[in-house]
């Protein structure tokens, strides 16, 4: 009876389960090491590295080898020298080791949100079949915009060990192929100077050259740190990680009567002869609705132009505009500028923001709308919501003679065609609401930081043409609101500037809750176009 076990049982072994022995016995004497790819660098415009590769030696631990449920604590990084001496025991520990390919972030916080992070894949990514336990992958920003082309193409090398686990002899060995390089519109130390202006303070800086819509500066504040993303950042009440400049709402405040001239201007509501007596408040039946200067001081404008209405910023003007416009006119003019949908930069976050018309709160609030309404909207207030970079894009149509051009992050290579719209505005608009916009930067305006500004590189006789904006938002608290704080610049392309070696240029800030425009986001954009014209 006990031959008969014993051969039954070999019988077994050898016939029945020989095949599945042998397959565990192979495995148990041949190995495979995955060689990682290294990730493509990121440059920036001027061809300075945004990341650099470093490698990051990492141990599974053991009761994570086998186990069916996916866990990121599965994975304990460990030093290089550590790394090593396990590699050279050998044995089942050895097995245990991984190298991937990390990232160094040289500009940190400052091009955090551009570029992103690597992180690793969750569940649900491991199960749909986007890479193994462990792998890392982009999150946010560039690093996943573009992560398939940056990730490259994993190698793995292939060689038998004896029962120590001690490597034998190479079988075979694939080499890994590196992901490809990105180069960038943004202009890197440009950033930075504009994330120290900010100091800390929640906001946002977007600077674009109007010609192509290239991205300079994408910055947004509070910022976290790429490098070692803490779980605390996604819970903090200052909201690190949200990408202000191309996800965050606001009102507009007065920047928006860039929209409102022009909408005047292109209906035949307004021309350059069209004269206003500033009243400092208008009554609409128990509703006044002031001029800023009438608030703060108790004057008036007297007769007033629409060009010097835009270099006042007169609200008084720009409420009566709105009304000859019509809301639906004006909402209109609002989109055709980009406002209300997305810009369609090339990563991810952007928000399409909200332009109000008449049908839009009578389906919302079932309210109809008054005339109030149409005052609000005119200077930018309302349920007007814009992102920085739309005020940007904005701006950049009156810097661009009526062009607005799709931003993109990454660099335009010379077989690319801009994208860019003509708006059909008239030249004699474009002039007109320029003309007002330099007087705004100018003695007199309501942009008193840059009273003067000349900086180093601009050429003879040009200006910085801008618009300051206050923004109301929240409860009223002792009959005032909070405000945020805007202000958008421009220097206009043209021939005399390209031989001076310069690309026009559109700076927009905004400080949330910052107070007034011309107090606080002004001298943030005068830091930013200093440097650019010093270059």
């Amino acid at each position: 009876m006990a031959f008969l076990l014993i051969a039954g049982r070999m019988v077994e072994v050898q016939l029945i389960m020989g095949a599945r022995n042998r397959l565990l016995a192979e495995g148990n004497r041949i190995r495979k090491v995955r060689l990682a790819a290294p990730r493509g660098i990121i440059y920036d415009r001027n061809g300075k590295e945004l990341v650099r590769n470093v490698p990051i030696y990492r141990k599974q631990l053991p009761n994570c080898r086998n186990s069916e449920e996916f866990s990121n604590n599965c994975f304990q990084t460990i030093t290089r020298e550590e790394a090593l001496k396990i590699e050279a025991a050998g044995g089942v520990e050895s097995q245990n080791l991984r190298t991937e390919i990390g990232r160094v972030y040289p500009y940190g916080m400052a091009l955090a949100h551009v570029l992103g992070y690597l992180g690793e894949l969750n569940q649900v990514e491991v199960n749909v079949g986007k890479g193994n336990l462990g792998d890392f992958t982009g999150r946010t920003g560039i690093e996943e915009k573009y992560n398939q082309q940056l990730k490259g193409i994993d190698g793995g090398e292939l060689f038998e060990v004896n029962a120590e686990g001690v490597k034998i002899r190479e079988i075979g060995n694939n080499q890994p192929i590196a992901g490809e390089n990105l180069y960038l519109s943004i202009d890197a130390e440009l950033s930075k100077i504009a994330y120290d202006a900010l100091e800390g303070k929640a906001g946002a800086v977007v600077v674009t050259d109007p010609k192509t819509g290239q991205v300079l500066v994408l910055v947004s504040s509070p910022s976290f740190n790429p490098q070692t993303i803490s779980p605390d950042a996604l819970t903090d009440e200052n909201r690190p990680m949200f990408n202000r400049a191309i996800g965050g709402v606001y009102p507009p405040g007065s920047t928006f009567k860039i929209v409102t001239a022009t909408a005047g201007l292109e209906e035949g509501k307004i021309d350059k002869n069209t004269l206003y007596e500033d009243p400092g408040t208008i009554q609409v039946g128990d509703y006044s609705y002031k001029n800023w200067y009438f608030i703060q001081y108790g004057r008036t404008e007297g007769k007033i132009n629409l060009v010097r209405a835009i270099t006042r910023s007169t609200d008084t003007f720009f409420y009566k505009v709105g009304e000859w416009v019509g809301p639906d006119k004006l909402a209109q003019w609002a989109r055709t500028f980009g406002l209300g949908k997305m810009a369609g930069v090339d990563i991810g976050g952007e928000a399409a923001g909200l332009v109000p018309d008449p049908k839009w709160k009578l389906k919302t609030t079932g309210e109809r709308w008054f005339l109030g309404n149409t005052y609000h909207l005119a200077i930018g207030q309302s349920d007007l919501l814009t992102t920085p970079l739309q005020v940007n894009m904005m701006t950049s149509v009156i810097a661009n003679k009526s062009l607005l051009c799709r931003p993109q992050v990454t660099k335009i290579q010379s077989n690319k065609v801009v994208e860019c719209q003509d708006l059909k505005i008239k030249p004699e608009t474009i002039s007109l609401i320029k003309e007002g916009m330099i007087g705004v930067c100018s003695t007199g305006g309501t942009a008193f930081p840059f009273f003067g500004f000349e900086p180093a590189g601009l050429p003879a006789g040009r200006q910085v043409a801008c618009k300051t904006g206050t923004a109301e938002y929240g409860a009223l608290i002792n009959d005032k609101r909070k405000t945020h704080a805007w202000f958008t610049a421009f220097v206009s392309p043209d021939e005399a500037l390209a031989k001076s070696g310069k690309s026009g240029i559109v700076v927009t800030v905004l400080v949330e809750g910052g107070g007034e425009g011309s107090y606080v986001a002004a001298p943030i954009a005068k830091k930013i176009l200093e440097k650019w014209f010093r270059k």
